[in-house]
């Protein structure tokens, strides 16, 4: 495949992705799309992270076909998975923080806070790597579980 198709390829997939997040984002904010709102903050980190993610993906777009010059066609796969783990990290990192094994500092509580939801969330989206690693090293000082194989091979 051409570079150049790839890479149109990559950015309709992506848009598209952040599309459908931002309709379900603004639903989910301004709407019922759910019949029980408990589970709101989780969607609600789910899809910031899944932004983050999408984020990610645009700039790495961006750097490896116009600032590099080193576009691959064997990372398509990376730039159509990586929004979905990045969703994933989303949704793990407000059950991490529900659960009080993440502490957010602040030093009041205000209405306001879940933005420190919405933010870690953005940057376990953005940064999947570092925050699987992260986890990695919680559950190793809490439960005493090794890090994962695919972790010792970075």
């Amino acid at each position: 495949m051409n570079k150049t198709v790839s890479v149109i390829f990559v950015l309709i997939y992506l848009l598209s992705f952040l599309a459908a997040e931002t309709v379900f984002g603004y639903n989910l904010l301004y709407g019922s799309i759910f019949p029980n709102s408990d589970y709101d903050l989780l969607f609600r980190c789910i899809a910031v992270g899944g932004i983050g993610g999408i984020l990610y993906c645009l700039r790495g777009t961006y750097l490896n076909f116009c600032v590099t010059k080193s576009w691959d066609n064997d990372w398509i796969v990376w730039y159509i998975v990586r929004p979905i783990a990045s969703l994933i990290s989303g949704g793990v990192s407000c059950l991490f923080l529900k659960a009080g094994l993440l502490v957010l500092e602040a030093e009041k509580e205000t209405d306001a806070s879940n933005l420190g939801f919405y933010a870690l969330a953005f940057i376990a989206g953005l940064n999947v790597d570092k925050f699987i690693a992260k986890i990695e090293e919680l559950a190793k000082a809490t439960w005493g579980i090794d890090k994962s194989r695919s972790a010792d091979k970075n």
